[in-house]
């Protein structure tokens, strides 16, 4: 995954989440969870890093917005 800069966290209440799970379908139930509470930047696809187990997504919270 590329790094998180200084933008994604420039003022309160913006966040970056990143989940590790078992499975796409799993990553994918978390952010729809967060979507249900915050507005969020989703994303479409995970990534698997070789050797590593499971699964990670990135997404990108704004807690000063409504949900979409």
């Amino acid at each position: 995954m590329k790094p998180i800069n200084d933008g994604h966290v420039a003022k309160p209440g913006l966040a970056v989440v990143q989940v590790a799970a078992a499975d796409d379908e799993t990553a994918f139930a978390i952010q729809e969870l967060l979507a249900t509470r915050w507005a969020i930047a989703p994303a479409d696809r995970t990534t698997h890093e070789p050797g590593e187990p499971g699964v990670r997504l990135r997404c990108y919270l704004d807690m000063q917005q409504p949900e979409a």
